[in-house]
């Protein structure tokens, strides 16, 4: 009698095993479906072909989109591999067919704070080419910066095909790679147009320090607040209430930019010194920032390079400096620049930035001494040479020599991704 209610029990699961459960519908057999209707059938030659042509896509959005954050940690936003991922989700989503879903994507994606959003637009209007929300917003995104870069074969006339406009997006998002890495002396005239929508959107910001002001710790951390603390005691009746904390405000040093315009540096000038024009009109922080331009003598140029439009601004700076392609002494400009009236305390704690090649047609020794005076006085010195990035170069030049014990960082100057790495260095951001 104690087998007869489990066997019961081991029958009524195998009916609802076979049958089905009296509660849900009709169920079919697991298994290979067998369906009557015959499918098309599909050539062999074709069956790969939408799917190498939607990888190629995928690799060509990839890189464009690298290229894009790059330009944007160039031009001072900090972007983490988390809102990288939250932009290729986001173009995944909506497509990259529009310029103007592109463009809000990135934005609601890449940028945290409030100061990064005019940074996004300058990178934006920079790398694709036109200025967010024109009247150009409502075309088909090209995924490349407008005027496309061809190495090695003829540019495309606008509205006729050509053999730039055959070219896959891969192909022209590594020809931009490779104007970045490209010697700013060897560039055509079409290149160094583009070369210079792309330094428009570079920034330099100083390393930032602990200033002497303090301000309220939204987190918790940092010494205790006693006014607000006890403020807040008196406010209760004398109860005890949180302690209340503030922080170190920490604030960018002030950048000084030093290039040389002498006639050794004449096919870097003009680039060096609209990447000086970025630095200046790169953010708040930017407004301490201060240029200088060494040749025969020094010239102050920080007013005219306020101006937003870099061509009205390089117009202003060519009636400024009269030592255009000049000599060059370096010595007596550095000691015109520390002993001159107010100038000490411009370089005083800030981050130096001297952008020439060390030819000197002045003592090298009062360049030596010069530069130890300055090295004294700044918190960081760092030396910029466009001649440092040719192969087998060694500082041989009498003035280079002379400055070099002098430097705290030593790198090239020569590229679109030279001065991006100088960039990084100035705030602290790299290493050499």
């Amino acid at each position: 009698m104690g087998r007869g209610p489990a066997r019961a029990r081991r029958d009524r699961a195998r009916r609802r095993a076979r049958d089905g459960h009296a509660g849900h519908g009709a169920q079919a057999p697991r298994g290979h479906r067998t369906d009557p209707r015959p499918r098309p059938h599909q050539p062999a030659g074709r069956r790969g072909v939408g799917r190498c042509a939607v990888s190629d896509r995928a690799e060509a959005v990839t890189k464009v989109v690298v290229g894009f954050v790059r330009t944007l940690r160039a031009a001072g936003v900090a972007v983490v591999p988390g809102q990288v991922r939250g932009f290729v989700l986001a173009l995944e989503l909506l497509g990259p067919a529009l310029r103007r879903d592109v463009y809000w994507a990135g934005r609601l994606t890449l940028c945290a704070e409030r100061d990064d959003l005019d940074r996004y637009d300058r990178a934006f209007a920079a790398y694709f080419g036109e200025r967010a929300g024109g009247s150009g917003e409502r075309r088909a995104l090209p995924l490349r910066p407008r005027r496309q870069l061809t190495v090695g074969m003829e540019h495309a006339v606008d509205g006729e095909p050509g053999p730039a406009a055959e070219r896959p997006v891969a192909a022209l998002a590594s020809a931009a790679e490779t104007l970045r890495h490209r010697d700013i002396a060897a560039l055509t005239d079409a290149e160094r147009v583009e070369l210079r929508r792309l330094l428009a959107a570079l920034a330099l910001p100083g390393e930032t320090r602990r200033s002497a002001r303090r301000r309220p710790s939204l987190r918790g951390r940092g010494e205790v607040d006693v006014r607000r603390t006890t403020r807040e005691l008196l406010r209760h009746g004398g109860e005890p209430a949180r302690l209340l904390r503030r922080t170190r405000v920490r604030t960018p040093r002030r950048v000084v930019l030093l290039v040389d315009v002498s006639g050794s540096m004449a096919p870097y000038a003009d680039a060096l010194l609209r990447f000086a024009h970025a630095a200046r009109n790169g953010g708040p922080a930017a407004r301490r920032t201060e240029v200088f331009t060494l040749g025969t003598r020094l010239t102050r140029v920080t007013v005219p390079l306020t101006h937003r439009h870099p061509e009205f601004a390089m117009a202003a700076l060519s009636r400024a400096v009269p030592d255009w392609s000049g000599g060059t002494r370096l010595g007596e400009t550095l000691r015109t620049l520390l002993f001159g009236q107010g100038r000490r305390n411009t370089v005083r704690g800030a981050v130096v930035v001297l952008l020439s090649d060390g030819w000197e047609r002045g003592d090298p020794a009062l360049l030596a001494a010069e530069m130890q005076r300055l090295h004294r006085l700044a918190n960081k010195v760092v030396w910029a040479n466009p001649r440092k990035g040719r192969p087998g170069y060694a500082p041989l030049a009498a003035g280079m020599a002379a400055a070099l014990p002098s430097v705290d960082v030593f790198v090239e100057g020569h590229s679109l991704a030279a001065l991006e790495h100088l960039a990084a260095v100035v705030r602290g951001a790299a290493d050499a």
